[in-house]
């Protein structure tokens, strides 16, 4: 078994429930966000003199997502591609709060990070199981990649 599907495996073991997948389906892709809207509100300005080609992009949460990226195409290429395409949409609504919103954006994403994990721990006390991340952390990367997967299968994507 490659070990893209065993990762997949094992964190769908804890994911059984349909009301916790339900919750999944929100929040996992919620709390992603958060993190890099989290990431994305540090103060870049020295980075936005080394990479000016990537004008309001050139920030700690693209360098970041550049690494979380290079973690996926070494357990899945296909599925990595995915995830480059909703980092990508993370970064722009990340950059669009900042442009539009008179909340801050690093508020913004405390409360959807905070919200969203409250309903992550409750779908895992319906389920009746921990979440997978208290086991091996790297599984707090292979949630939203066990979500892409669902996609692809419904597409009928390798992944």
């Amino acid at each position: 078994m490659r070990k893209i599907e065993t990762l997949l495996h094992e964190y769908g073991l804890s994911h059984q429930n349909e009301t916790n997948k339900a919750i999944h389906w929100i929040c996992v892709p919620a709390i992603f966000f958060s993190i890099v809207g989290l990431i994305f509100s540090i103060p870049s300005g020295v980075l936005e003199s080394y990479l000016p080609f990537l004008g309001s992009f050139a920030n700690w949460a693209t360098l970041i997502l550049i690494v979380v990226l290079v973690y996926y195409v070494s357990i899945s290429p296909p599925l990595a591609l995915g995830m480059f395409f909703f980092s990508a949409i993370c970064l722009a609504l990340a950059n669009l709060i900042t442009l539009i919103s008179p909340i801050p954006l690093w508020l913004i994403s405390i409360g959807i990070f905070v919200i969203a994990w409250i309903f992550q721990f409750y779908g895992h006390k319906i389920e009746g199981k921990k979440p997978s991340f208290l086991k091996d952390v790297q599984f707090l990367l292979i949630g939203p990649a066990w979500l892409m997967h669902y996609i692809y299968k419904k597409l009928g994507f390798a992944y």
